[in-house]
This record gives C-alpha cells, structure tokens and sequence, in this order.
C-alpha cells in the first residue's frame, strides 16, 4: 500500500470513528429515555466501531512499514493480526448483546413501562440510514486501495444498517403491543454481529496461512504469461497470500535450444508483464523448463 493509499485509509477510518462517536451518544440516549433494549445493544454495536476502526487503523499502519532486518519480507500481514483482533473484539461484545436479550426474554417481565418510546424508532432509523451511507464510502475507498482491514469495516457499517433494521421493527413491534420482540431484537443484532466476527477471522486466517489466489486470478497469471513472445507453455503456477498482496512462483517452458540470455529475456518479460498486470503482486519468481517435443505436440494438439 503506497503512501497516498495509507492516507486515504486513516482518513476514511477517522471519519469512521467521529460518526460513530456521534450516533452511539444519541443511541444510547434514545436508548436509554425510550426503554428500548434493542437500542442499547445497537448503541453498544457503534461503540465497537470505535475500537475495531482503532485495531485497524493500528494494523494499517503497522503493514506500511518498510522491510527491516527482522521482517526482511515486509509487515503486511499485520493487517491480518489487526483484523483476527477486530473479530476478537466483535465476538465478545455480540456475546454480551445476546446474553442481555436471552436474560430479558427468560424473566419474561413486560409491562407497559417496558414498552420502548418513539425516540428509539428515530435513533433506528438514523442508523440504517448514516451506516448504510458510511458502508458505501468506506466500501469504495477500501476497494480503491484494496485493503483487506477497511473491507472488513466496511462490511462491519453494513452489518450495523442491517442489525438496525432488526432493531427497529423490534421496537416497532414492541410499541405495537408485542413487547418481547425488543429484547429478540436484540438477540438476532447478536447473531448479525457474530456472523462478521466469522467472516473476519475467516478472511484474515486464509491470509495468514499462505491460502493461494483464487481460481480466477491463477487463469489471469497463465493467459497474461502466454501472452508473452517466447512462453510455448506455463508448467505450474503457485501462489500464497501474504496480507493484501500476494506472492507468485511460476514456471514456464520456452525453447530449450536457444541462448541463456534469450530464456532471461524471456522469464525478465513475463516478471514485468505480471507486475504490470497485478497491482497487489508483492513478489514474482518465474522459472523457464526447456519446451520438449512431447509438450510441443500436446500444445498444438
């Protein structure tokens, strides 16, 4: 991620951070004076905004730290820690949401004090609205930069519109004269919570665990190496995803009768075309195997 790039994260996560400050004191205070549960727990979901976007404004700029001699390969799977922390810290505040909602809808005390006010509708409807809003900017900028982290908290907005749509037909409900819908309400903005923490840590595990590309990139590798003049084949193609960016070891046949110097022409080519090709290719090691009779003929087969 270059510099500029860099910049554009912070700056889309501090925006993140002072909407989020904002829209969880109103949440809590519709919350609060309209008796809505469900409020509450959508208020506590903003206040884990702050913090995630703090976690991943922390390994944003951990990952744009240059090669040192302790991590002679670059710091991008910082990234990757700052997110598995972030799900971290999603699974533990659901959990808690959750439990609230379990414990109101076991004692089963709901009375006309219990019923939530209109305020909590007007705090659910500003939420759907201002998160969905803060998802597609946040969605376009991580898009633009392709950072994996701001990917993860553009998704989390979207998780926060949704979960605010439960929150608010469950106050709806409850002012209808179903009064046990807030509190499970606030059980499903539970699941939507721990359904992120998942994917998070499901997305930031394949990424520290050298998962190869998917199957779309690997044909893009092989149809942008026999593009190149010389490449009669690709062998084999292996990738690993390092944070955002990815390393790629590819092995090509050419000639095997021409000179050392025209096979490295060749090989110094396809490296430049792949790098021109992937924006996010950390590293790129071609190989060249002599083309045999036996693989000519199966080519042109």
């Amino acid at each position: 991620m270059s510099k500029t790039n860099e910049q554009m994260a912070m700056r889309a996560s501090k925006i993140t951070i002072v909407s989020n400050i904002l829209l969880t004191a109103f949440k809590f205070f519709a919350g609060i004076v309209g008796n809505s549960t469900a409020m509450i727990a959508d208020a506590m979901h903003s206040f884990s905004d702050m913090y995630t976007t703090i976690i991943v404004m922390i390994g944003i700029k951990l990952a744009n730290k240059q090669s040192d001699k302790d991590h002679q390969y670059g710091h991008e799977r910082f990234e990757c820690v700052a997110a598995i922390l972030l799900s971290a810290v999603l699974l533990f505040t659901g959990g808690l949401i959750g439990w609230a909602g379990i414990q109101q809808l076991i004692a089963w005390d709901f009375d006309e004090a219990s019923i939530p006010r209109s305020i909590a509708l007007a705090g659910a409807i500003a939420t759907i609205i201002l998160q969905a809003i803060m998802y597609i900017y946040k969605r376009g900028v991580a898009r633009k930069i392709n950072s994996s982290a701001l990917k993860a908290d553009a998704w989390h907005h979207l998780s926060d519109s949704l979960s605010s749509i439960g929150s608010f037909f469950g106050i709806l409900g409850a002012r209808m004269g179903f009064p046990m819908l807030d509190p499970i309400a606030a059980i499903l903005i539970c699941l939507f919570i721990l359904k992120v923490a998942f994917d998070v840590f499901r997305d930031a595990t394949s990424k520290m665990t050298d998962k190869a590309c998917d199957d779309s990139v690997i044909e893009e590798i092989r149809t942008t190496a026999l593009a190149e003049d010389g490449v009669l084949g690709v062998d084999e193609i292996k990738t690993r995803l390092f944070g955002d960016k990815f390393y790629l070891d590819i092995e090509i046949s050419a000639d095997g009768e021409q000179s050392l110097n025209d096979a490295h022409e060749i090989a110094e080519r396809v490296h430049h075309s792949m790098e021109a090709r992937f924006e996010n290719l950390k590293h790129c090691m071609v190989h060249v195997n002599p083309h045999t009779q036996h693989q000519k003929n199966s080519t042109f087969m």
